[in-house]
């Protein structure tokens, strides 16, 4: 009877471990080719997700207030402009998800001092606001997405993944 009381419980258990939290349905996964680098053009309003040679994905964009222009300072509303790093991720963004840029680099740093400025930074793809926009550019600096596909380029890219931004 002992044993059985046993076999019981110890079914019991494991049951209940499968019955786990379901994954938040906002972390996707992906098993497709590796992005290895991503391209911005800003002047298109367009973002590619590429795979040595290939684009795996392409997305239209939202980009700083000020669009045209790189980055220079903090607040002047523009996306920066070069080869840059994605180097953090936050899931628990005010923008659905975002993954961070690794602006500014050490040219940014140094023309902003000259220039008696600082450079900014924070500068992220990231997810829409909560208060929609009215279709024009509207980050104070970001690249702004849907949620949507801000929840799979959060699954595609993985930190260290190149991208390069163009006028």
């Amino acid at each position: 009877m002992r044993a059985l009381l046993y076999i019981i419980t110890l079914v019991s258990l494991v049951g209940l471990a499968s019955c786990s939290t379901p994954k938040d349905p906002k972390f996707l996964s992906y098993d497709g080719p590796e992005v290895t680098q991503i391209y911005v053009a800003k002047e298109r309003r367009k973002m590619y997700l590429i795979s040595d040679t290939t684009v795996v994905a392409s997305y239209d964009i939202d980009l700083g207030f000020s669009p045209e222009g790189h980055k220079e300072q903090s607040g002047d509303g523009r996306t920066p402009e070069g080869l840059y790093r994605i180097d953090r991720r936050n899931p628990n963004s005010t923008y659905h998800l975002s993954i961070g840029i690794s602006y500014p680099n050490r040219a940014d740093v140094a023309k902003a001092k000259a220039a008696g400025v600082k450079p900014g930074g924070d500068i992220f793809i990231h997810g829409e606001s909560n208060t929609p926009g009215d279709g024009r550019d509207w980050t104070a600096g970001c690249i702004a997405v849907t949620d949507a596909e801000m929840e799979q380029i959060y699954a595609m890219v993985t930190d260290g993944t190149p991208i390069y931004i163009t006028p």
